[in-house]
């Protein structure tokens, strides 16, 4: 998508700048750049494996210290971001 703007005769530079803006939020260009800025690549399937079973192996191991009394019941699970 290509927004063609030209400047009108006599139009202050703020006034085109604003009118030039106005016409890019209407067009979408700049919803869609920044939909792609931050959109995240999907995992491979071998990495999303690994961290299942990551995930896994850590909730047995809490299980296991819940059942044998180490960790409390009521102690809630601290989230890790990656």
């Amino acid at each position: 998508m290509s927004v063609e703007v030209k400047r009108k005769k006599g139009e202050t530079f703020e006034s085109f700048v604003r009118r030039f803006s106005r016409r890019m939020m209407q067009s979408g260009t700049v919803l869609e750049f920044k939909k792609k800025a931050y959109k995240r690549r999907p995992l491979s399937k071998s990495r999303l494996k690994a961290t299942t079973l990551s995930h896994k192996v850590y909730r047995e191991k809490r299980e296991y210290l819940k059942k044998i009394g180490r960790l409390k019941e009521e102690q809630a699970p601290t989230r890790r971001k990656f």
